[in-house]
């Protein structure tokens, strides 16, 4: 009976060895701010800026762009779920452990202000971002992206203060069905007018 609670007692320290060390081969690494600057320097400032900043209307601010949301679209990128004839290639060589530390780079940068251009639009992108269109079953913009525009990690990205070309240029791939990577938006895209998505582009680029 002893030699028999011996080994059972043994079989319980094997199995919370064996949980220890499974735990900590799946322990993701805290990101290295230094590799994702120098990554981001080498790879992406040719386009976004050394910190991801202003950079060209035609690509995307990464700077204070939420880092689980960055990693999610370079692992899309990466796997040809988010078509770039630029980032599909980019994104290929990216270890995981490249785009956790590219992520939290971009994410530690304060989020520029932006500046909307055209009163007239603003208004109509302002109407659109907090009340939506109910005639056409369009949601509020606010409800997702919040009401500043800095919107939730992971799901849904900070607009405040992007591109308004960006903007609009993406709204318009997700109503031609060139962007497929979030249903949600391609539905609401497709509700949406010329006039209405260059209006909304031009007012989260002002808001803050």
């Amino acid at each position: 009976m002893k030699r028999f609670s011996n080994l059972i007692a043994l079989a319980s320290v094997a199995l919370s060895l064996s949980g220890l060390a499974h735990g900590a081969e799946t322990k993701v690494a805290k990101p290295d701010l230094a590799a994702g600057e120098a990554k981001a320097t080498a790879v992406c400032s040719a386009c976004h800026a050394i910190d991801g900043s202003r950079g060209l209307a035609a690509n995307p601010i990464l700077q204070g762009q939420h880092a689980d949301y960055l990693v999610k679209q370079l692992m899309e990128f990466k796997e040809g779920k988010r078509k770039s004839a630029v980032m599909n290639g980019m994104a290929a060589p990216l270890t995981p452990e490249d785009m956790r530390n590219l992520a939290a780079f971009y994410a530690s940068k304060k989020a520029p202000v932006g500046t909307a251009k055209n009163k007239d639009l603003v208004a109509v992108g302002e109407r659109i971002y907090r009340g939506g269109i109910a005639k056409k079953a369009v949601p509020a913009c606010a409800g997702c992206h919040s009401p500043n525009g800095v919107g939730i990690p992971s799901q849904y990205p900070r607009l405040g203060g992007q591109h308004a070309d960006y903007v609009k240029a993406q709204l318009v791939a997700f109503r031609q069905g060139e962007r497929t990577n979030n249903a949600q938006m391609m539905a609401i895209s497709a509700n949406l007018s010329d006039k209405e998505i260059e209006a909304l582009a031009d007012y989260v680029a002002g808001l803050r």
